[in-house]
């Protein structure tokens, strides 16, 4: 009874816990209590000691952080900020073809399309995946065996390195980097390689993305025979830097020279600002057979909740992620995928066009983007003008010495930034070193990550909570 009546207690209070660390510090308490029996009465009278090390997470998980989402979801949730610019999402709606295509497939007399699809991806989704990119490589692309569909494009990573990285393989990760990408290799037996961009010396005035580089040298000196693979995030997140053709040309000769896979996470491949230019690795000489590229129909359609991403590239190196696929996930949302497929069709019906989505979409951003650097550069700090995507890191060293961040104890200035702004100012950002390895975290401590893609009334917002509290802080100078 002892252990039913903790056991319940245990649960009741979890569900009020939107996290899990005390759900998992109740059960790890139960289970190590040596007092503790199933039945005193049972002839085997099974002590919990033992069972607290059997069910401990597996080891090749141990070790890993905990998300900084999780952190930063509940920091909103308990203190409510009135503008929260921290997560990457639209907070407008989606275009209106795109939820009218769903509400056709919702209400079609075709009861298939409530029930399972292909396993690989719905047969008109990667149909229209394969004629897109076809047109956009200058190469035909076969739908069954050149193209995944996934749960997300966060399920095409993690299908793309467990389907390749096994015990002691190398992977090239460049810096600042999605923060999914370091566990997802250590989980599959890899050990990381960091190379991070650096802002150029001497930079004058306002700098943008273009100005964080590779050291070339530095970036060649990872390379080695156990480098099974190099990560590549254009238009990169949280940066926004847009990578180009002399750079990607690097990448790709030391891929070559060492027989390296290449991943290219090219989710914001859409958001590209003026007069900067998205190049895909796959279509650069000798690339096409040693690249994965992986999308997302969260990011193209402004529809992240929809969690439907895809891969495409070579057949021999797709099947290692049908593999992974077909053994944790299976097969994805049919209605979702045929809404997306439709949603496709009409942006091939006039891709190139002044209306289609994905050239409106950037121009949309543009003006936003631009409004937001102006409040920043208000407020006293430096923004980073990105070449793509829909995130923003500004520097706030230059107004360090007008904050006491005493009442907060995390390890890294942006921590405590960031969490002393959402619960003082009402504006809440992520910690950019969140993006970085540990040797190198150093390099983001003096920023913060804001999100753009929001109606114009919540930059405004941001601008006003920002205007507000600069007055304040020269009225006490």
């Amino acid at each position: 009874m002892t252990l039913l009546k903790s056991w319940s207690k245990c649960l009741f209070s979890s569900r009020k816990y939107l996290g899990y660390r005390f759900w998992a510090s109740n059960i790890e308490a139960i289970l190590k209590s040596p007092s503790v029996v199933l039945s005193a009465s049972s002839p085997e009278k099974i002590m919990t000691t033992s069972l607290g090390n059997k069910f401990n997470l597996p080891k090749r998980y141990q070790g890993s952080e905990k998300s900084v989402w999780v952190e930063y979801i509940q920091l909103a949730l308990d203190y409510k900020p009135a503008c929260n610019l921290g997560q990457g999402f639209p907070d407008y709606p989606p275009p209106k073809y795109v939820t009218d295509a769903l509400a056709q497939v919702a209400n079609s007399k075709n009861c298939l399309l409530h029930q399972y699809t292909r396993g690989f991806g719905h047969p008109r989704l990667v149909n229209a995946i394969a004629k897109l990119y076809s047109k956009l490589l200058n190469r035909e692309i076969n739908p069954n065996t050149e193209v995944l569909t996934t749960a997300g494009a966060y399920e095409a990573l993690y299908s793309t390195i467990v389907g390749h990285v096994d015990e002691g393989d190398e992977v090239i990760i460049i810096e600042p980097f999605f923060d999914c990408y370091e566990p997802m290799v250590k989980t599959s037996g890899g050990v990381c390689r960091f190379v991070p961009l650096r802002l150029k010396k001497n930079v004058e005035g306002i700098p943008s993305s273009a100005d964080w580089v590779l050291d070339p040298k530095e970036l060649e000196s990872v390379f080695n025979e156990k480098t099974k693979m190099f990560i590549l995030n254009t238009p990169n997140n949280p940066l926004g830097k847009v990578f180009t053709l002399a750079e990607l040309v690097i990448i790709a000769d030391l891929c070559k020279k060492w027989n390296v896979l290449c991943v290219c996470d090219e989710v914001y491949e859409w958001i590209v600002y003026r007069p900067n230019k998205h190049i895909r690795m796959a279509t650069l000489p000798g690339m096409w057979e040693r690249t994965i590229t992986i999308g997302s129909a969260g990011k193209t359609f402004s529809v992240t909740g929809w969690k439907l991403g895809w891969a495409y590239g070579p057949a021999d190196l797709m099947v290692n992620l049908q593999m992974i696929h077909q053994n944790c996930v299976y097969t994805g949302t049919t209605p979702i995928q045929e809404a997306v497929a439709i949603s496709f069709e009409k942006e091939l019906a006039r891709f190139g066009e002044e209306d289609c989505f994905f050239f409106s979409l950037p121009k949309e951003l543009e003006a936003k983007r631009d409004k937001m650097a102006k409040a920043l550069i208000d407020a006293g700090m430096k923004p980073v003008i990105p070449e793509g995507g829909y995130f923003m890191l500004t520097d706030w060293s230059p107004i360090a010495s007008t904050i006491d961040l005493s009442s907060e104890n995390d390890q890294y200035k942006d921590y405590k930034f960031t969490k002393w702004m959402t619960k003082n100012i009402g504006l809440q950002g992520i910690p950019p070193t969140a993006f970085y390895s540990a040797p190198h975290k150093n390099l983001a401590e003096n920023y913060v990550r804001y999100c753009f893609i929001k109606k114009d009334e919540n930059i405004q917002k941001a601008a006003d909570i920002l205007q507000k509290w600069r007055s304040s802080t020269k009225s006490h100078l």
